[in-house]
């Protein structure tokens, strides 16, 4: 599916910081090519251990995955005077992935962090290459024992949000689409379309999903992470089958579905992935009904904490799961009011069921 990516255009474009929920700002991408970057500190406290993060294409600023993976290496570097600042490159390519996780190893980086499953295979090669350096990686099991590797049920969390998703649509009709189809995105979508299933069954109620087919492992996908336009145009085409519940897993392409949801004035709701989308694209803060979130800040934070503190360097890995808080959903925020008490009461329940087991939510995508 790589070579359907859809790349960003404006080589060297300047990156907006995002604020999250921590206060923290993100430092400015540097372009492909070019030496990474850091937001400069005058902290002269500042310690020597440094940590660097290569995101795929997507790029630092999508206000979702790779976004809650920066703001990990910020909270490590907040919480510890051992960090220095962190840096980071956003890769415009797949070609870039190797070149940009190698230029960090030149560069003497102590923790060097690649984030998401598409980069697993250019990390594999280069961690082979220097075996006494440690990386880390996001969505993806990395089999080199000097690889850490950070993966997450979001199926259980999204099944919860499959769940409200249902029994808060008024046209009976909700949708998913994905940026890329690949097991880090489908995931999600399993877990929605079990949540609407079990609503369905519960109730007695045919809400149905567009977008994904988890039978047929076969659904709607924008083929970009960054283009927000696509992600508009597909969730135009949504509404007008009678969505009005969107959940885009598509990181920068699904703002392009917020801004449409709040053009729309209310006509529909959007479930945001990976970061409250109240905090990390507050603008869109009245449009989101919920978000599915994966942990990756305290991941992430604690992986190069570890690695910090570890004589050698540290292996495995950890799954997030709603047990141990790695995924969860967010606040309704400003739809709380708007969210019936029953149908909390039931999320809530659902997600103990799932806590202890009385409920299995399985995705083929599911990480191992």
């Amino acid at each position: 599916m790589g070579k359907e990516i859809i790349l960003r255009a404006a080589r060297g474009m300047k990156v907006v910081a995002v604020a999250l929920a921590g206060g923290l700002t993100l430092g400015t991408a540097a372009a492909c090519g070019d030496a990474p970057t850091n937001t400069p500190t005058t902290d002269a406290s500042a310690g020597t251990y440094t940590t660097c993060m290569v995101t795929d294409i997507g790029g630092i600023d999508d206000r979702s995955f790779n976004t809650s993976a920066f703001a990990g290496l910020t909270n490590a570097k907040a919480s510890s005077t051992l960090f220095a600042e962190p840096k980071n490159v956003s890769s415009k390519a797949e070609a870039d992935y190797v070149p940009n996780l190698t230029q960090y190893v030149q560069q003497g980086c102590k923790f060097i962090l690649a984030v998401g499953g598409l980069m697993g295979n250019a990390t594999a090669e280069v961690a082979k290459a220097n075996p006494n350096q440690q990386f880390a990686i996001v969505d993806f099991k990395a089999a080199e024992s000097n690889t850490y590797s950070m993966q997450f049920d979001t199926a259980q969390a999204a099944f919860l949000a499959g769940y409200l998703a249902a029994g808060y649509s008024k046209t009976g009709k909700v949708a998913t689409y994905g940026g890329l189809k690949i097991p880090p995105v489908t995931i999600f979508m399993d877990g929605f379309a079990d949540g609407v299933k079990q609503y369905n069954t519960a109730k007695g109620k045919n809400v149905q999903v567009l977008g994904w087919d988890k039978a047929a492992q076969a659904g709607t996908f924008a083929e970009s992470f960054i283009d927000q336009a696509k992600g508009k145009a597909l969730s135009d085409a949504f509404v007008a089958q009678g969505a009005d519940v969107i959940m885009p897993v598509a990181g920068g392409t699904g703002l392009g579905t917020a801004a449409a949801a709040q053009a729309a004035n209310g006509a529909y709701s959007v479930i945001w992935v990976d970061v409250d989308g109240c905090k990390s694209a507050q603008q869109y803060c009245s449009v989101f009904l919920t978000t599915v979130v994966k942990n990756i800040p305290d991941a992430v934070k604690d992986a190069a904490t570890k690695a910090s503190t570890s004589s050698s360097l540290i292996t495995g890995g950890t799954i997030g799961t709603l047990q141990n808080n790695g995924v969860s959903i967010a606040p309704y925020n400003q739809f709380d009011s708007k969210v019936d008490a029953g149908l909390k009461a039931e999320v809530e329940a659902l997600k103990a069921d799932i806590i202890s087991g009385k409920i299995k939510v399985e995705s083929p995508a599911a990480p191992k």
